[in-house]
């Protein structure tokens, strides 16, 4: 597959990695559709991949040089970063944010906390919504966003050495 991929040209690996967030914001929203409501963490990982969307059309549309696919590798890294670090706080390896997880006493009045609940659903970070075989879905994305990211970096390295 690996020599497959490297036969592909520096549009064809853009235009890969572009659909690749593409397909993860479909299948997010299908998720969602499907009763499973996304937390904080959730929807601050779909925003690079929508951003990684728009460059990789940029690129593809109006034939923009090749480094700028470089930002669609820094978006790609971004999302997986965010990625890792809702995993982290969904294995309660290490404190999520105080809106979207259950903290220590003193984090949040009860007043506030009651308030919160009523105004708006709470969906809480710090809590595996799904998983396949002990892979959450941060987890996928931490590993769908490494291979966007090497997608991008080779459209622009294979544009530099044409």
């Amino acid at each position: 597959m690996l020599a497959s991929l490297t036969s592909l040209s520096s549009r064809a690996l853009v235009a890969l990695a572009s659909a690749g967030s593409a397909a993860v914001l479909i299948a997010a929203l299908g998720f969602q559709a499907a009763g499973f409501a996304p937390c904080e963490l959730c929807i601050a990982q779909r925003w690079p991949h929508l951003a990684a969307v728009l460059i990789g059309a940029a690129i593809l549309v109006f034939r923009l040089p090749m480094v700028v696919a470089l930002l669609g590798a820094a978006a790609a890294a971004t999302t997986g970063g965010i990625a890792v670090y809702h995993s982290l706080v969904e294995r309660k390896l290490i404190e999520g944010p105080t809106s979207c997880t259950s903290s220590g006493p003193g984090a949040m009045s009860a007043t506030d906390l009651l308030a919160q609940i009523q105004s708006a659903p709470l969906v809480r970070c710090d809590e595996i919504a799904f998983q396949v075989l002990g892979v959450t879905m941060p987890n996928m994305n931490v590993l769908a966003s490494a291979l966007f990211a090497a997608l991008w970096i080779a459209a622009f390295l294979k544009a530099r050495r044409a």
